[in-house]
C-alpha cells in the first residue's frame, strides 16, 4: 500500500489537501436524517483513489464520485440497521481490524494512520468503514442463522452440481463493449490495453456493459454460454492475451482471457462436504445481505444535495 500511495502521490491522483481547506463543509446527502458531508466525500475518495489507482479526471470524476458517494450511503445505512439489532462494534475490535488491514497489505505495524494522513485520508473515515463492515457481517450471520442451518441434502445436491461443473471447460474473462455508435479508436485502444495491465480502469471508463461497474469482470463462464464469435476467439487466447475487437449485435467486444480451467480425467481435486457447507453457507449470506441492503434502500429516506 505505501507503494500504491507513491503511485498515486506522483500521479495527482490524490486530491490535494489544500483543495480540502479550502471549500467550506457542505451536506452532501441525508440518510434517514444521518448526515454526509463534503468532507466525507473527499476522505472517501482519497481511500478509494489510493486503493484503485484509477486517476481521477474529467472522465473519471463523475463516476468515482457516484461509487463512493452510493458506498458512503449504504455505510449508513449498515450501520443504523445494525444499531437497531442491538450490534456494537467496540474500539477494541476497530483497532484489530485495522492490525489485520496492516498485516494483510504488508504495512508495518501503526503505520497504517500515517499512511492515511499523507493521502489525505482522516483514520475516523476508514474506522467507521470497518466498524461498518464488521457490523454488517454480524448482523448477516445472526439473520443467517436465525433462517436455519444448511440441510445435508442440500449439500449433496451442490456436490453433485460442483462435482459436474468442474469436467466442463470455462473461462474466467472480462469483457469491454463499446456500441457501434461510439466505436472509434477501438485499435488504439487494443494497444493501450495490451500495454497497460489495468483492464478493470478502462472498461469503468469506456465500457457500455453493465459488468463496467465491476471492471469489465464476468467470472468463471462455462464453455458454450457466450456467443460463438467470443468463444471461437476465446478458444485461440492465451491466459493473460486481449483480444481484436468482435463485432457481435450493435457492438465491439474487447476480451481478456485471465485463466483457462480445463478438466483433468480422475481429477482428485474434487470438493469435500466441508467445502461444499462453507460455500453454501457463504453462498446464503450474500443473498441474505443483498436482499436486505436492497430493501433497506427502498424503506430509506435518501436525500441527494447539489
Amino acid at each position: 500500500m505505501k507503494k500504491q500511495f507513491l503511485i498515486a502521490l506522483i500521479a495527482g491522483l490524490i486530491i490535494p489537501l489544500a483543495s480540502l481547506k479550502a471549500a467550506p463543509v457542505k451536506i452532501i446527502a441525508l440518510v434517514n436524517s444521518e448526515i454526509i458531508t463534503s468532507d466525507d466525500l473527499k476522505n472517501r475518495i482519497n481511500a478509494f483513489l489510493l486503493n484503485s489507482q484509477i486517476p481521477l479526471n474529467a472522465q473519471t470524476s463523475r463516476m468515482i464520485t457516484q461509487r463512493v458517494l452510493n458506498q458512503a450511503i449504504d455505510e449508513k445505512i449498515k450501520l443504523q440497521e445494525a444499531a437497531k439489532n442491538g450490534i456494537e462494534i467496540s474500539a477494541k475490535e476497530i483497532e484489530a481490524s485495522l492490525r489485520q488491514f496492516e498485516k494483510t497489505h504488508n504495512i508495518p505495524d501503526g503505520q497504517l494512520k500515517e499512511i492515511l494522513k499523507k493521502a489525505n485520508v482522516d483514520i475516523s473515515v476508514f474506522e467507521e468503514q470497518s466498524k461498518a463492515d464488521l457490523a454488517w457481517t454480524r448482523l448477516i450471520r445472526k439473520k443467517s442463522y436465525t433462517e436455519g442451518q444448511i440441510t445435508q441434502k442440500e449439500i449433496e445436491t451442490a456436490l453433485a452440481e460442483a462435482k459436474e461443473d468442474l469436467t466442463t471447460p470455462k473461462f474466467l474473462v472480462s469483457e469491454i463493449f463499446i456500441k457501434k455508435n461510439k466505436a472509434r479508436n477501438l485499435h488504439e485502444l487494443v494497444y493501450n490495453l495490451r500495454n497497460d495491465p489495468r483492464f478493470e480502469l478502462y472498461a469503468m471508463q469506456f465500457s457500455d456493459s453493465a459488468s463496467a461497474s465491476s471492471g469489465g469482470e464476468l467470472g468463471w463462464v462455462n464453455e458454450g454460454k457466450l456467443p460463438s464469435a467470443l468463444e471461437a476467439t476465446l478458444k485461440k487466447m492465451k491466459e493473460g492475451d486481449i483480444s481484436d475487437p468482435i463485432q457481435v449485435g450493435d457492438g465491439y467486444y474487447i476480451l481478456k482471457l485471465q485463466k483457462r480451467f480445463q478438466p483433468r480425467p480422475n481429477a482428485d481435486n474434487m470438493p469435500s462436504e466441508r467445502d461444499i457447507q462453507a460455500f453454501l453457507d457463504n453462498q446464503k449470506m450474500e443473498l441474505i445481505s443483498k436482499k436486505l441492503l436492497q430493501d433497506l434502500r427502498q424503506k430509506a429516506v435518501i436525500e441527494i444535495r447539489d
